[in-house]
């Protein structure tokens, strides 16, 4: 496990819903982030619960939380801002990455230089 200055960023209020997420589920070790191959842009964000922190992972302290990045998410999301956010009856993560270059029309796909 690796602990490294944060280059993901938790807003008040997504540091509050990570925080109410992971208290309820027994084992947890944090938030984990990350993207996984996917849509027309290429990638999409992951957000789960960590249960275990592999030798290749960063793990991060925010605001109280614990987030924990896989070795082949981080050059993709480092610098992300992830905020929570409610919209009428919705409320999700909303992460703001620097890294993006362009995304699918839907919004559920990014890519990046």
């Amino acid at each position: 496990m690796n602990a490294a200055l944060a280059p993901i960023q938790l807003t008040e209020a997504a540091a509050a819903r990570a925080a109410a997420f992971i208290s309820g589920k027994p084992g947890a070790l944090g938030l984990r982030f990350g993207v996984r191959r996917t849509g027309c842009s290429g990638w999409a964000y992951t957000v789960d619960i960590a249960h275990s922190v592999a030798d290749d992972d960063t793990v991060f302290e925010q605001r109280g939380v614990r987030v924990v990045v896989d070795a082949r998410s981080l050059p993709l999301v480092a610098g992300t801002e992830i905020d929570f956010a409610r919209k009428g009856l919705n409320a999700e993560f909303v992460f703001r990455n620097p890294n993006v270059t362009g995304e699918c029309g839907c919004g559920e796909s990014f890519s990046t230089a």
